[in-house]
């Protein structure tokens, strides 16, 4: 069995040890983090020791790195694993600046080790099925894919602070998300509308909250994406494509299938409050796929070049809310 080694013990990265001790396929050997409780409990949990960022990376018995810790770490842990020779799987984004992914992503593949980028919506069973039936040819030639994320909440402001902003932060997933669907295209132009509509402390640490961009490829291809910080029903994720042919659409997972109809009206069951939840089953297909990767040589859903064009499109967009004008990408 492969052998891991976890550097971060928060939700994330309890979320993936978890599924790795549970995938029948792999083992989690040890467990840093910044916080010595957090890391032994983790570690009990999953069967694992505790021991040193630096002791794990260098340990014999560790095959794969997963990298959760705080963003701002990221690149500078990929590069320490890789010149290890250790695999990684690390969380998005590699960093805040696409300079500094590129200048990793060189450093990893000098090192020519396996490294994929915790893109976990591409591997939810809902958006997997509809690129699947998008790539058949099911509604002929894309023409608007039309995102939608909003969070129940917005996180601390001390996170926030660190996170590089809600397009880096929150919508990256939403960029990758596009590039997924759109395939081969790119989009080569970005145009930003932001504000703060839920908590003035987010707009002091210099964020929104509160977003909206629009993207298009060379050939017309429209991209529309919405996030919010705050949507007082439950986590919102959803996704359309309308096409030359017709339409896919990938509803809200609700948390069971129960409906009312009654003299008020038709109602359905509330929808996951916790990402988390909503996305369980994609964090453990994630973990699955990045061992086929691994065992089977089989190429990631998300490799570090796909880190890097979210990136890109996330610049491009803090860009454009700063200037008020499209953005071209370079």
């Amino acid at each position: 069995m492969l052998r891991f080694g976890i550097l971060g013990a928060g939700r994330i990265g309890n979320v993936h040890a978890r599924a790795i001790a549970s995938s029948g396929r792999a083992v989690v050997r040890y467990i840093a983090d910044s916080m010595p409780d957090a890391a032994a409990i983790l570690a009990g949990s999953v069967g694992a020791e505790t021991a040193s960022v630096d002791e794990i990376v260098a340990s014999p018995e560790v095959d794969a790195i997963l990298i959760a810790t705080p963003t701002d770490t990221h690149a500078d842990l990929i590069e320490q694993a890789a010149l290890a020779g250790k695999a990684i799987l690390c969380e998005k984004p590699v960093s805040l600046s696409v300079e500094r992914i590129r200048s990793c992503l060189d450093v990893v593949e000098k090192a020519g080790v396996p490294l994929m980028i915790g893109f976990h919506r591409r591997y939810d069973p809902n958006f997997a099925v509809l690129e699947r039936r998008l790539r058949s040819g099911e509604i002929g030639d894309p023409e608007i894919i039309t995102i939608t994320c909003r969070d129940p909440s917005a996180p601390p402001v001390s996170y926030i602070e660190r996170s590089g902003g809600l397009y880096r932060d929150m919508m990256i997933h939403d960029f990758d998300m596009a590039r997924f669907l759109l395939g081969d295209e790119e989009p080569v132009t970005v145009h930003a509308l932001g504000g703060v509509l839920t908590d003035p402390a987010i707009a002091k640490a210099g964020d929104i909250d509160t977003a909206s961009v629009q993207m298009q490829t060379a050939s017309g291809k429209i991209v529309v994406i919405t996030n919010s910080r705050r949507a007082t029903y439950g986590h919102d994720q959803r996704i359309e494509v309308h096409g030359s042919k017709g339409l896919l659409r990938a509803a809200n997972v609700h948390n069971t299938t129960v409906e009312l109809a009654n003299q008020g009206g038709w109602t359905q069951d509330a929808i996951p409050f916790s990402f988390v939840e909503r996305y369980q089953p994609a964090y453990t297909a994630e973990i699955h796929r990045f061992l086929d990767f691994l065992e089977k040589g089989e190429a990631p859903r998300a490799s570090g070049y796909d880190g890097l064009m979210a990136q890109k499109l996330a610049e491009a967009a803090s860009e454009s809310l700063k200037s008020g004008q499209v953005v071209f990408i370079k």
